[in-house]
């Protein structure tokens, strides 16, 4: 499985947000109903708490999909 490695802004970047801005879910409601039904992993883990905050090196996996969030050196 390949990990797509997803840049977001400083320091840091909602779960529930960065599904929505990494293509994993087409709005913020998708992405609110695939936490809560337990789809996504973070580092390995299920995670359920849509305000999950993520900063960099973190790894996200939701069906055969896998990303890393990356934050910007700016």
């Amino acid at each position: 499985m390949n990990t797509v490695q997803v840049r977001v802004n400083p320091p840091y970047i909602k779960l529930e947000q960065f599904l929505k801005f990494a293509g994993a879910a087409g709005s913020g409601g998708q992405a609110k109903v695939i936490i809560l039904e337990g789809l996504v992993k973070v580092n390995g883990e299920v995670c359920t708490m849509r305000g999950k905050k993520l900063h960099g090196g973190e790894k996200v996996q939701y069906n055969t999909e896998s990303f890393e969030c990356v934050i910007n050196d700016s």
